[in-house]
């Protein structure tokens, strides 16, 4: 009976030693720090590694995850500044830099944060105009990140990032925004349609111009042409009536003859070649006609015996003068 008794009570001494010893060893994992409390009363952290402890005096407060972490903000109902209701949910990414503070400082870390943010998040977006809050991703991020980094600096906690994921607005306004976009849309290809009709018009109505430019100045060379040539062709008429009165002023009577048959043939070839003519009438006699040829010859065989006479006679040249 004795020897029963003393085996239990060595056991039981050696029972206490085992568990006063793992009281008294800690082992800190990398990543994480734990607090050390004092009959309750905090004292200090313990940084990963090995540490040793008073058994029965100090324990373990509250192991603190060191590491950044990433929690997810619950969707929520957010009324814009222009009175449209929209679901809005976000992630937060953070990280405790004070391992006493996050655990002494607030009673839930991670329940607070959330409040904290979903907070900030109706009073950003309640300031914006749903088109703002829309297109404004990162205004609203930035003011977020101020705010709220800010409010959890007493708790140890360091905000890296804070990103909104979705904002939904509801779906007759989505509706209503597909049809204001379509109709904007619309809108834009009649304007660009009816800007290409009307540079189609200016370019035509300015071709038309250049062309009827063009062809006034044509007609106007044309015409400056034909006055140039009427005007030669009657400088020609009046040298050949000068020539013609010249002759008849010294006795030749044939160059009349001439000048009055070239009217006559000319007069002639006109109306023969008039396009409502079928056939021409001749009112004259043809020995008319020939008489003012024979004219013409005996006037072309007088000027050259008149040149043949007033041209020198030159003396034979003698071979060797």
């Amino acid at each position: 009976m004795e020897f029963g008794l003393s085996t239990l009570v060595v056991a039981a001494v050696v029972l206490f030693i085992v568990v006063t010893f793992f009281k008294g060893v800690r082992v800190v994992p990398q990543g994480y720090e734990f607090t050390v409390e004092h009959f309750g009363r905090y004292t200090h952290t313990m940084s990963p590694g090995l540490h040793f402890l008073i058994p029965y005096m100090q324990s373990i407060g509250r192991k603190v995850n060191m590491m950044e972490q990433v929690f997810e903000v619950p969707s929520q109902d957010v009324i814009t500044k222009d009175n449209a209701v929209v679901k809005v949910d976000g992630v937060v990414f953070f990280q405790v830099l004070d391992a006493a503070k996050a655990a002494y400082e607030v009673s839930s870390l991670d329940q607070a944060m959330i409040a904290l943010v979903q907070t900030n998040i109706r009073t950003v977006i309640g300031s914006m105009d749903l088109d703002e809050s829309l297109s404004q991703r990162e205004t609203i991020n930035a003011k977020l990140l101020g705010v709220v980094d800010h409010a959890t600096s007493p708790w140890g906690v360091k905000v890296n990032r804070i990103e909104i994921k979705d904002i939904q607005p509801p779906r007759d306004l989505v509706d209503a925004m597909a049809r204001q976009m379509k109709a904007e849309r619309d809108k834009r290809a009649s304007i660009l349609e009816a800007e290409g009709a009307r540079a189609s018009e200016i370019l035509r109505a300015e071709g038309e111009k250049q062309g009827a430019i063009l062809e006034a100045e044509g007609k106007r060379e044309a015409a400056y042409r034909e006055a140039e040539a009427r005007e030669r062709l009657a400088e020609a008429e009046a040298k050949a009536t000068e020539l013609v009165s010249n002759a008849i002023a010294q006795g030749d009577v044939q160059a009349i003859n001439y000048f009055i048959a070239q009217k006559y043939v000319e007069a002639f070839k006109e109306l023969a070649m008039a396009p409502n003519q079928k056939f021409v009438l001749m009112p004259m006699e043809a020995s008319g006609v020939i008489g003012s040829i024979a004219g013409i010859a005996e006037l072309a065989k007088e000027a050259l015996n008149k040149q043949q006479v007033a041209a020198p006679s030159r003396p034979p040249r003698v071979p060797g003068a």
